[in-house]
């Protein structure tokens, strides 16, 4: 029997068993782990990429402003107006002035020349108190006090008049020259003074009804008021006007409901 050369056997073995492993794998069956001469894959050489540093968190009140509701832009047109709103809200809220016309208007410029001796208030000083009624107590009839105004108690020193105003004076008449030997200065034109009879007759009203305190709604004084003394005043506008005078005024308003007493540019006697 002739022998088989031991190499030929070791190749048939080989291919017998490679044979064997397809078969295997054809089948589903794993095949034997077999030691793979292929190197490991290597590791890749380059470098990973650094990861970036987390940004920082917004301060509170930045995250508060971004969170904040804007204001729409059709509401910035009314809010520039608040500023004119308040304005005039402030206006609304301010007592209003009181306006004052006709004679007192007039009568509270004249009476600056006539503080110096009575008193910014009508308090007195060099000259008699006006103040708290006095003046109304000494003249009930404004007629006789636009005579003295005018006139001046020189004047009636030198007629020889006792008395000037209402003789029965509560607290007792007064006398010309009477208060401390001052006199009142003569104040119409006629007279030497410096002063208008419009000018006269509205340093009275504001004499009588601003620093005396007259109410012009009583009736004590209504009368007078509406006569002399207000805005419509139809004998103040004539004496401005030059179409009556303190001679004239009791014949030319002699149609009135309550006609005045004569005034004259002369010392006379309290009207009765």
């Amino acid at each position: 029997m002739t022998e088989i050369p031991e190499h030929l056997l070791k190749r048939s073995k080989e291919r017998r068993e490679a044979a064997s492993g397809v078969a295997s794998s054809d089948s589903g069956t794993s095949a034997p782990a077999t030691t793979s001469s292929t190197p490991a894959v290597a590791k890749s050489a380059a470098p990973v990429a650094a990861s970036a540093p987390a940004p920082k968190p917004d301060p509170s009140y930045v995250v508060a402003a971004k969170s904040r509701k804007k204001i729409p832009f059709w509401a910035m047109a009314t809010l520039s107006l608040l500023p004119l709103w308040a304005f005039m809200y402030m206006l609304a809220l301010k007592p209003q002035e009181k306006v004052v016309e006709g004679p007192l208007a007039i009568g509270a410029t004249v009476y600056g020349s006539c503080a110096g001796c009575h008193g910014a208030e009508g308090q007195g000083g060099a000259g008699r108190e006006f103040a708290g009624g006095e003046v109304l107590k000494t003249f009930p009839k404004i007629e006789d006090m636009l005579n003295f105004v005018y006139t001046g108690s020189q004047a009636y020193a030198s007629q020889n008049i006792k008395f000037y105003g209402d003789p029965n004076r509560e607290g007792g008449a007064h006398a010309p020259l009477s208060y401390n030997g001052n006199p009142m200065p003569m104040q119409g034109e006629k007279a030497g003074g410096g002063l208008t009879e419009a000018q006269i007759l509205g340093v009275v009203c504001h004499e009588r009804y601003t620093i005396s305190g007259a109410d012009p709604a009583s009736e004590q004084w209504k009368s007078e008021y509406e006569t002399w003394c207000s805005p419509e005043s139809e004998i103040f506008l004539a004496l401005e006007n030059g179409t009556t005078s303190f001679d004239t005024i009791d014949t030319d308003f002699a149609m009135l409901t309550t006609p005045p007493h004569p005034v004259g540019t002369t010392p006379r006697e309290s009207a009765k």
